[in-house]
């Protein structure tokens, strides 16, 4: 029998270790960071994700930028312990057996929470049925609804399987779980004896869910046509439910999500905001995501909080006594931190970088809202900029998905601005984006850039990670900076600080540069002068200044934006209420 857990986390991905590539993003990073805080904080949780056999692939650039994919090989037995126990669920009505891989994330004092990775990769599965969890995101909507199906339904019947009897709280870390809350209704009606569903029946079941959102356009969120549902999952009492799961034939996993908790949050203040105007007629709260400080933090500033901050991975909000530290020790730690960057880039990057240079890193999915281009909106101006005032050199890395040629040819035009910036400005694009590479990137670089089309980023965690180890963000005021940002203290602003619209503007970067759509223009232009103006000159002309903004990036942004005050927040707000 399994130890007693009081929380069962649920996602789709989870980051643990760079080896293990069962994670595509920021959602998996952010789900390995929230264990890793639960696990110091001794909060009895048990997490649920799945094998991803094939992983989220490996990214290949050819000279124009141009991304292909192949799978990832791995030993799943070096990182992970296989367990005896097995359970299964139906799937076209056929009996599709899952096993179990355990991780144990241990806390600073030896807590461990168990991570449960479930495979179908079994012999007595059906060859189609083997391949099942093999890849994170692949293939059609078919494969998505039976990867939802086995992580919902296979996870709560996996964790009873295991012993886990006395679960209170189920965290569904997206609508990609959701289909849990189906097995736990089947198994109170079965305890209750009933055949059908009251309202009593609904209420008990909403007591025992969380549901977190990071999705801020409807579009976003996982919908399934009726046609594909029904045979693939069988007849179930939920889906007559429209009220619960969706209207117009259509499954919608945020809905069923929604209607089964008891409390709902999304990941930043204005996210929260957001989700509460796409989805009126549910109470929406909001709980600003944050990272796991010991683990993003760099070496060198390990070494140097352990020195003068003396306890600061039990509680990371000493780290707010960063403002005590010598401007010239943070500087120093930041050095080591850089040169270790740069010299991978000069390894890897095809480019010669220069540490005494101003280095801006942009390293995140390449989305086309993301905007990753945008700082060659005027690609000229950039060229007077680097003559005029100031040198810099840019580090960029990040993967598209492998069905998003969207994504893929906002690559290729970053590959083609760093050709025709070759002789002013280098710039790397680093494959393979990674737990590894973004602890060297976040870290190494001195200025944190971030440039999503609002209301699109729902909070974002890369800034988080580049504060912990000194690093300001220049960065479009959404998610979590809208929060963080203190112009000029911990870091800089681009654009107005305004309330951005309810939908998007629809994507207009087909050509090498966004089209001039006001936004766009007007991001570029604050980009461009916040760099000639601000920061470029701060940078060569008033380093102490600039060390300012460091440690306050740390002690107000470190202190605040990590999965420590998180964990706690869903503590008080969620498990145990």
């Amino acid at each position: 029998m399994e130890e007693s857990r009081f929380v069962a986390y649920f996602s789709m991905e989870i980051a643990l270790e760079a080896g293990m590539p069962t994670y595509s993003g920021g959602l998996g990073v952010l789900a390995g960071d929230t264990i890793r805080s639960a696990a110091d904080l001794k909060v009895p949780m048990v997490a649920v994700t799945l094998l991803y056999r094939k992983g989220y692939f490996t990214q290949r650039l050819d000279s124009s930028g141009w991304q292909t994919e192949e799978p990832v090989n791995w030993k799943v037995e070096r990182f992970l312990q296989e367990r005896p126990e097995r359970t299964s669920v139906k799937i076209e009505g056929r009996t599709v057996y899952i096993r179990a891989w355990r991780y144990d994330v241990v806390g600073h004092s030896a807590h461990k929470v168990p991570v449960y990775f479930l495979d179908t990769d079994l012999p007595e599965n059906a060859a189609e049925d083997r391949r099942l969890t093999d890849s994170l995101y692949g293939g059609d909507l078919r494969l998505r609804l039976c990867q939802e199906i086995i992580l919902g339904i296979g996870g709560v019947r996996m964790l009873r399987a295991l012993g886990y009897s006395s679960i209170h709280r189920f965290h569904m870390n997206e609508g990609h779980a959701a289909f849990l809350t189906f097995e736990l209704l089947d198994e109170h009606l079965r305890r209750n004896g009933s055949k059908s569903t009251s309202q009593a029946d609904m209420d008990a079941l909403r007591k025992r869910c969380v549901f977190t959102t990071h999705t801020p356009v409807p579009a976003g969120h996982d919908q399934f046509p009726m046609e594909i549902v029904r045979p693939v999952l069988g007849p179930h009492p939920a889906l007559e439910m429209k009220e619960i799961c969706g209207s117009d034939g259509i499954l919608n996993m945020t809905l069923l999500a929604l209607n089964f908790s008891h409390y709902v949050n999304g990941v930043a203040k204005k996210h929260g905001e957001v989700s509460s105007l796409m989805f009126s007629s549910y109470l929406i709260d909001s709980i600003t995501n944050g990272v796991h400080a010991a683990t993003w933090t760099a070496k060198p500033f390990q070494a140097l909080f352990d020195r003068c901050i003396p306890g600061w991975r039990e509680d990371n909000f000493t780290l707010r006594y960063a403002l005590g530290i010598p401007k010239q020790e943070v500087w120093d730690a930041h050095i080591i931190a850089k040169r270790e960057l740069l010299d991978y880039v000069n390894r890897q990057g095809g480019v010669t970088m220069d540490e005494h240079v101003l280095t801006l890193g942009f390293a995140r999915r390449a989305a086309t809202y993301k905007r990753g281009d945008l700082l060659f909106y005027d690609i000229e101006r950039l060229k007077r900029i680097a003559a005029r005032v100031g040198k810099f050199q840019v580090v960029y890395a990040g993967k598209a998905h492998p069905k998003d040629t969207q994504g893929k040819a906002l690559i290729q035009r970053i590959f083609l601005a760093k050709q025709l910036l070759r002789n002013e400005i280098p710039i790397a694009y680093l494959e393979n984006y990674n737990l590894q590479l973004a602890k060297l990137i976040t870290a190494g670089v001195d200025v944190w850039l971030n440039t999503p089309e609002p209301p699109m980023e729902a909070s974002g965690t890369s800034g988080m990670k580049a504060a912990l180890n000194g690093v300001p963000s220049l960065s479009v005021l959404d998610g979590w900076w809208i929060e963080g940002c203190i112009e000029g203290v911990t870091g800089w602003a681009i654009g107005e600080h305004k309330k951005p619209p309810l939908e998007s503007s629809a994507d207009k970067t087909a050509a090498f540069a966004p089209a001039p759509t006001p936004d766009h223009s007007k991001d570029a232009l604050s980009l461009y002068d916040k760099l000639e103006r601000v920061i470029i000159p701060m940078y060569y002309h008033q380093r102490p200044k600039f060390m300012e903004i460091m440690l306050h990036s740390i002690a107000l942004n470190g202190s605040f934006f990590n999965t420590q005050r998180m964990i706690l927040e869903y503590v008080l707000k969620a498990y145990f209420c």
